[in-house]
């Protein structure tokens, strides 16, 4: 990489580091560099490509990875089940949170803007640069070297003694509406702080049959609406206690 486009005052830890939590030496080293390079920085210096390509083929590829780790290991699992345990693996928050047992944030290449904001610890930055480096493990290193990345980060998860993962609350509280009142839980965005990084920084309700039942607080929408539908399932719980 040219260093002038480095920005002075920014110094990643070093790469070997990052390459042995991974369990991959990049022969081609300037994928990773593009994997660890997010679009504000791209944007910032003209000629540089950002790691959003490789976010799209790593999505595809931890996809096919962990679909046929749990296929092959879990043969009692029914579709259902083995879509659930998929997701769960796969989704933008345990991305995210794999990408922080990584301790990918330091190796970011971020713009002003984003620094600034401590995008380094955003969930959505962190689970895209996760999937970008992924990618790059597979250009380089072929699926093998992905595959064996992901038995080791997720040992407990794709073993064959792992138990099926419950629906969500969500999926529950959604079920268990159509089944009582013949529509979808709706949830409704009520504020948002503004505040980056905010652990209260969204408050969402929840209505089933035209009524609040839930309203709740979190750093995401997303983890919003799950506190609003547990606390909904509960208040329903209590309302029809023979209802599953």
């Amino acid at each position: 990489m040219n260093p002038s486009h480095k920005d002075p005052v920014e110094k990643s830890p070093s790469r070997s580091l990052l390459e042995e939590r991974l369990g991959h030496h990049f022969s081609n080293t300037s994928l990773l560099d593009t994997a660890l390079r997010h679009s504000s920085y791209a944007n910032e210096h003209p000629g540089l490509e950002s790691n959003e390509r490789l976010e799209f083929l790593g999505d595809a590829v931890i996809g096919l990875v962990v679909g046929e780790l749990l296929y092959s290991n879990q043969p009692h699992w029914q579709e259902g089940e083995l879509t659930r345990g998929l997701h769960r693996l796969v989704d933008k928050p345990a991305c995210a949170s794999l990408a922080r047992k990584l301790h990918i944030g330091p190796y970011l290449e971020l713009g002003r803007t984003e620094r600034q904001s401590n995008g380094a610890d955003k969930d959505s930055i962190l689970a895209d640069a996760l999937e970008a480096i992924l990618g790059a493990v597979f250009l380089d290193g072929g699926l093998a070297a992905v595959r064996n990345f992901i038995e080791r980060a997720y040992v407990k998860e794709i073993s064959e003694d792992a138990r099926p993962v419950e629906r969500d609350i969500k999926t529950r509280l959604q079920e268990h509406a159509m089944a009582t009142f013949g529509e979808f839980p709706k949830y409704e965005l009520q504020s948002d702080s503004q505040i980056e990084g905010a652990d209260e920084r969204f408050t969402v309700c929840v209505f089933v049959d035209q009524k609040v039942y839930g309203t709740g607080v979190g750093r995401t929408k997303r983890a919003a609406e799950f506190e609003a539908a547990q606390i909904a399932w509960q208040a329903l719980q209590a309302k029809a206690p023979h209802d599953e």
